[in-house]
Formats: structure tokens, sequence, C-alpha cells
């Protein structure tokens, strides 16, 4: 018996190895196929015969350059996080399988049209021979990629939708089918309403605005930093994109071709709707009410795992879902289901087609795929065209109901009756005066008085909130003409920071009515009385007044008001709703703090504000006592189109940067596409390669490296040419 199962094990063994030897051969035969060219600053440029080969290659040069984020997104994607980082991450990956399973994932990657069904196979081998060719590079989970992975993660956005999504609130009704504590849900809003601003800029400039006569086009993302990297990838099958892909993904998210650029902005239209059921126990069924009938709640169970201490546990949990979608958590006393964009297939289709447009023709023919729903699309091209989409998935609604607000599921009327058409949505072309911007803004002033109109539109199609960044892009674009890249780079650095024009002459009226009470705050009053609201590394100003905002914002989020006001409305009125001796006494806080910490009220923004990169973890460590350098620019909440923000400190008395520029481009259209960009840091995760941070002196300091983007230009810059698998 013994020996029969030898041979049993010996013909498993036997039976591996020929399909590793299979993949081997087919790994090796796809590598033969790609060139990669690495240029000065390490950005790679991929070349393959096929799309499918150039995917393979863009996901080989992506692991090279940083595996440890290509995995981790995955992770957090596909629902495995709890595997790696504990039972706290049980309801992020509890939320990801409540709108698709594994067995779900698999089966809209077979149902997928076969030339999406390559890509993903060619993403999944690209990654696995990176990893078999590189042995001594440890996943934390993931020795194996798939192909229906990229079903999980189809959209561009590193977060997407599902991130809006409340765990706490998974977390309250799966624990114990209650709804989170209203104390506790008024901390979690606080904390969004006060947390570093996420977003991003879009400007477009048409050739009758620019010295030489070409469209422009601004790409600026905020995002954290180190989770794009900058590429370019070729085939023969028409594929040439340039720009940013989110670790992992085999699509340019934002970027350009020789024809066509495309920059996504975060979108606050409403594309995402809660319905509260009305549940009815039949027996041993669930029901809910609909209309007059009674309809089954679909039930199915689900087993996650999650690391406790060097134990693998596992969870079992229920999972409910109605025809809006899976029951999230409890409004009111009532199951909640909610409703949102989940097409995986359609939108990775949208997201890899948008790359290989010419022209506004086609581009505007594959934004009627209608999956790209968590983002703006600010565009330019060869053409001459510039256009703004104002979302891109946004469902029909009975406007008698307030969808910011949770609705009865049980009234039919409640339900999303389609899809808008592209053209039903808010959407912009070729404006007259020649440019249109978009900083997460309202789109009502996207392009001055030739915006779209409010009274076009359903009211839920946007929040028609306008922010500092967008008030600011706005002053700069006006009445300005012969741009160059280097004219675009200079204003999308702009140091002038409008929220502090507003608030800091109250400030400083106020010390005038009340000076005598606070007699040691005259000196610090006088540096803000001369300040011309612009921000610098010398500034001494910048640093009072970035301290002084923060501290006005956290006040704000705990005055007694029905409806709190928005950061615009507090700084334009700040008097209404706190008193003069209340912002002298904050300020007065502000210089003690400084006093404090660095022993001197008189510190220069740029020895405060820092940029270090001391690893390649997914969150950076920091220390006031290794290397840093300074940075002049300041937090999009104050209106910087340069954003610099930080996410978390580390307990660390210097702020440093976690988000904001991350990838900026700025991009010319004529006969040759023309582009140059920068990167936070440098392409590489690897504290030991040459471009972990080879970029930073030059983005502290906007200077923008050129992009090579034709052939005889990347060969120029080329400082290593291989196939992947090649060792050095």
């Amino acid at each position: 018996m013994r020996i029969f199962y030898f041979l049993i094990f010996l013909g498993l063994c036997s039976c591996e190895t020929e399909e590793l030897a299979t993949e081997l051969a087919a790994w090796e035969a796809q590598a033969d196929n790609v060139t990669i060219i690495r240029d000065d600053f390490g950005v790679p440029h991929i070349y393959g015969k096929t799309d499918a080969d150039a995917v393979f290659g863009l996901l080989y040069a992506q692991c090279e350059d940083d595996f440890n984020r290509v995995e981790q997104n995955y992770i957090w994607a596909t629902g495995r996080l709890a595997e790696v980082d504990g039972e706290e991450a049980l309801y992020s990956d509890l939320r990801a399988k409540l709108f698709m399973t594994e067995e779900e994932a698999k089966a809209n990657y077979e149902s997928s049209p076969e030339w999406l069904k390559k890509l993903c196979n060619a993403f999944a081998d690209g990654i696995n021979y990176y990893l078999y060719t590189h042995p001594e590079v440890k996943p934390r989970l993931l020795n194996h990629f798939e192909p229906w992975m990229p079903m999980y993660f189809s959209e561009g956005s590193i977060g997407g939708d599902i991130e809006r999504i409340s765990t706490e609130k998974v977390k309250a009704f799966y624990e114990s089918g209650m709804q989170i504590q209203a104390m506790e849900a008024l901390q979690i809003k606080k904390e969004k309403e006060i947390a570093e601003p996420q977003g991003s800029n879009g400007i477009a400039i048409s050739g009758k605005l620019t010295k030489s006569g070409n469209t422009m086009l601004l790409i600026n993302p905020h995002t954290s930093f180190y989770f794009r990297g900058e590429v370019h990838v070729v085939s023969e099958e028409g594929l040439n994109a340039y720009g940013a892909v989110t670790w992992g993904q085999f699509f340019v998210y934002q970027g350009f071709n020789e024809k066509t650029g495309w920059m996504h902005t975060s979108t606050y239209t409403d594309v995402m709707d809660e319905f509260k059921e009305t549940i009815v126990k039949m027996e041993d069924s669930l029901m809910y009410r609909y209309g007059e009938e009674l309809r089954p709640v679909k039930e199915s169970k689900i087993t996650l795992r999650y690391k406790k201490g060097d134990t693998l546990l596992a969870k079992v949990f229920p999972i409910y879902r109605t025809h809006h979608g899976p029951i999230t958590h409890m409004v009111d006393g009532q199951w909640t289901a909610s409703a949102m964009m989940w097409e995986p297939v359609k939108a990775l289709e949208q997201s890899y087609i948008r790359t290989k447009q010419d022209g506004y023709v086609g581009f505007r023919r594959m934004m009627d795929i209608r999956t790209n729903s968590s983002n703006n699309t600010v565009y330019a091209d060869a053409g001459g065209n510039i256009a703004y989409f104002h979302g891109n998935f946004v469902p029909k609604r009975d406007t008698q109901f307030d969808y910011s607000q949770p609705v009865e599921g049980s009234d039919p009327k409640t339900d999303w009756q389609g899809l808008h058409t592209v053209d039903e949505n808010i959407l912009l072309l070729n404006p007259e005066n020649g440019w249109l911007q978009n900083c997460n803004s309202t789109p009502y002033t996207a392009a001055l008085e030739f915006s779209p109109k409010k009274e076009n539109y359903p009211a839920y199609m946007s929040l028609d909130r306008e922010n500092f960044r967008g008030v600011h892009a706005i002053g700069l674009l006006r009445d300005r003409s012969g741009y160059t890249l280097d004219s675009l780079i200079q204003l999308a650095h702009d140091p002038y920071l409008p929220a502090f024009e507003k608030l800091i002459p109250t400030l400083v009226t106020a010390y005038g009515k009340h000076r005598g009470a606070h007699p040691g705050l005259g000196a610090a009053i006088n540096v803000m009385r001369k300040w011309d609201f612009k921000t610098s590394k010398e500034s001494v100003a910048m640093t009072l007044a970035h301290y002084y905002g923060t501290k006005v914002l956290h006040w704000s989020r705990s005055l007694k008001t029905q409806k709190r006001p928005t950061q615009m409305e507090l700084f334009n009125h700040v008097e209404k709703y706190i008193s003069a001796e209340e912002m002298l006494s904050l300020f007065e806080s502000v210089v003690s703090g400084l006093e404090k910490d660095f022993g001197t009220w008189e510190m220069p923004w740029g020895e405060v504000n820092r940029y270090q990169r001391l690893n390649g973890a997914i969150r950076q460590p920091f220390d006031d006592a290794k290397p840093s350098i300074p940075i002049g620019f300041a937090s999009g909440r104050w209106g910087a189109l340069a954003a610099y923000g930080a996410q978390y400190t580390n307990n660390t008395k210097k702020i440093y940067g976690t988000r904001g520029n991350s990838f900026v481009a700025v991009v010319e259209f004529g006969d040759r596409v023309k582009a140059k960009s920068i990167l936070a840091g440098g392409q590489s995760g690897d504290p030991e390669s040459p471009h972990f941070d080879d970029q930073i002196e030059r983005y502290a300091n906007m200077q923008f490296k050129d992009v090579a983007y034709y052939k005889e230009d990347v060969l120029k810059k080329a400082k290593r040419t291989y196939k992947p698998g090649e060792k050095r």
C-alpha cells in the first residue's frame, strides 16, 4: 500500500513538473516577443509584437519596479488582506466579497471576449514569470497570480467606488446585526471631513491659446505617493500609450498616446445609492418587500481567513443580497443594500480601449460603454479638440426622491431606471474661451460662462460644490494665452493659496480689536499682515497659516449646528462661526505649539514641510532625526494646485508628505506629441535602486524631465535594453 501511495505521489510530482515546464516554455516564448528599454530615469518602455505581449512585458516591468505594491493591490482587491494584516482587515475583505466572490470573478473572466482574456492571461503570466525568474522575491501571500484577478481591479482608481462603503458599518451589521452608533458615525464623518483631501486637477487648453497653436493637457492626479508608476507600452497592434499605471493594472490609467490624452479627476456625482429593505421572515426563509410582492433574499456563505499571531484562522459570514445589491449595513433599523456600478468585464474593456483611441469620435464612442463610474475625464487631442465628461456611469432616478439619503427599497419607484446616455450627462466640448478645468470642483464653472448650465441637469448629477483649487485654477486661466509646456508647468505650481486670502485678514482684524488681551502675538500677527498668501520653502507665514487653518477646521467640526459649513463657506465667512477671541486663542495655540516643538514660532515652511522616503514600505516610516528635504508646496485644501499633504505623521514634529502631486505630466498634441513629466520620488520602490528617489530634487524645484515617446528618442535615453527573464 505504501508503494501504491508513493507511486501516486511521484505521478503528481511528475504532472506538476510537466505543467510547470509547459508554462515555462510559453512564458519564455512570449518573453522573446518583448523588449524593455529603461531610460535614464528608469522609466520602462515596453515593446511587444501583440497587445498581449506588451501587457506581459508591462506587468513584468511593474514587478521589477515594485512587486510589493503590485501584490498589495491584489491582496486588498481580492479580499485577502486579513490573511496578512490580521483580524482588523476582515471587514475590508468582506466588503470585497460582498460584491464579487472568487467564483464570480472566474465566471466573469470566462465570459470575457477572447481579446480581453488574452490580456488577462498575459497579466498573470507576466507576473508569474517575474516570480519564477526572481526566486529571491518572497511574496507576502500571492505566490501565483490568476487571470481572473483583474476583474476585481478593473476601473483604474486606486480605491474606486467600493471604498466609499464604510467598513465600520459593514462590521457593525455583520458582527451584531446592529446599526453603527450615532456618536461613532459622527466621529467617522468628522474624520473624513478634516482628512487630507483626495482628488486631482485636469486642465485642457485649445490651440488658439497656445504659442504653438497645438492643444495642451495637464495631467495632475493627487494620489497616495508611490502607488502609480510611469510607463510607456507599445505593440504592433496599434497600442502606444504613455502615462501613469496603478501598480498591477495592465492599462495606462491617466496618460496619452500620439493623438489623444485623458486625465481623470474624482467625481462627486451620485453614482452609488442605498436602499432600505423591509425584511420579512417566513418559516425558514428571508423575504423582502417590493411593491405588493415578497421576494426571497438571496443568501450564501463566505469563509474568510485571517492571521492571528502565527496562525491562520477562518470565519464564516452569511451574505445577503436583494436586486438592489448586497446588504452592507443598517439604517433606521432596516437592512440596507448598497448599489453601485459593478460590471468588471465592461469596465476592463473600457479602461483598455480608451488607451488606443486616435481622436474625439472614437473616444466619445468608447465613453458609451459607461463603466467609468468614479471619475470625470478631461480630454485633449491632436485634432484640436478639448472636452470634459462629468462622470460616465449615471443611473436615472425619479427626482421626487432624495438619493443623497437612503431610500425605501420597497417602493419600486426608487429603483434605478437604466443609465443616462453620455449625451444626457454633463458634457463640454470646445468651449469658446479655449480652456476648461476640473479640480474636483463643480462642473458648472469648468469654463466660466461657457460651462454647462446647472438648470439643464438633474440635481443628482453633481453636488455643484466649488473648492479653493477650482477658484485658483479659474483665476489663473482667465484671460491668459501664449501657453508653452513650461508655462503650463508654472501655472500648475502657482504658489498662491486662495483659502488664506479669506481666512487670514479676519484674524488680523480680530487682533486689532483685541490686541490688549494677547500681547505676545504682535510679531506673529505682523508676519501674517504682510503675507502675500503664497507658499514657499522660506515662508514663515505659510507655516503659521497651515497650522492655524488646520485648527480652524478642527474647531468647526465641533460646532453645534444642524448643518456644518463646507470649508469654503467657513473660510469665506469665518466670523459667522468663530468669535474674534476664539480666533486669537487658536492662533495663540499655534504659536505656542511651534515654540514647544521647535523652540521658536519663526519656522520657515520648508523646515517643517518635508519629503522623506526611507524604505519601500507601503506605509512609510518617518523620523525627524533622519535625512529629508524641504518642500515648498502646500495642501490642496488651501487651494494649492500642486498639492502636497500628509495623511499620517507617525508622531513626528515635522510634516512629511504622503499624498498629492504624484505623477504629473504636461502634453502638447501636434504633428508629433511632446510631453514632460515628474514623479514624486522615483520609479522604483527599491531603496538600492538609483531610481528610488532620483526625481525628488526635480520634483521639489519643478524641473520636469522630457518624455521620450518616439522610438528614436527612447533609444537616445536608453540605459538598459533587455527581454523579460534576462539577467543583468
